[in-house]
């Protein structure tokens, strides 16, 4: 089995509220869930080309800096296949929510950080989550 690379983007504006898409019931991962926004890296794409561009792609967005977060094989699930690795990248914006476009999936919206782990998150976000909390 190959092994699958993506990369997640885990974008806080100045309050602190975290950008997470609703996923689309019918996605092979995580269908209904709440996750960072992100995807496969692509042949030839580092895992940071590709949270650029899959954030740019899912929000209309651009991230200035981008600092690793957690890289790791992704988090088990009963019925998924395992051969996933993880790449979380964290990054501040000053866009607010007028600015995000909805280019993937069925809502994506900046969640208030006391209410991050309220949502069914994916769980490959809800780790990154966790450790993002922790850690500010």
């Amino acid at each position: 089995m190959a092994t699958y690379h993506v990369a997640l983007v885990l974008l806080a504006d100045p309050s602190g509220a975290v950008l997470l898409q609703h996923r689309d019931e019918d996605v092979a991962a995580s269908p209904n869930q709440w996750s960072l926004p992100g995807g496969h890296v692509e042949p030839g794409e580092s895992p940071e080309q590709a949270a650029r561009r899959e954030l740019l792609e899912e929000t209309g967005l651009t991230a200035g800096e981008l600092h690793p977060v957690w890289s790791g094989p992704r988090p088990y699930e009963t019925g998924f296949p395992h051969a996933v690795t993880v790449h979380v990248f964290g990054g501040t914006t000053r866009a607010r929510q007028r600015d995000v476009v909805v280019g993937e999936g069925r809502a994506m919206v900046f969640v208030p950080r006391d209410e991050l782990l309220d949502r069914e998150l994916a769980v490959s976000s809800a780790l990154a989550l966790s450790l993002h909390l922790r850690n500010t």
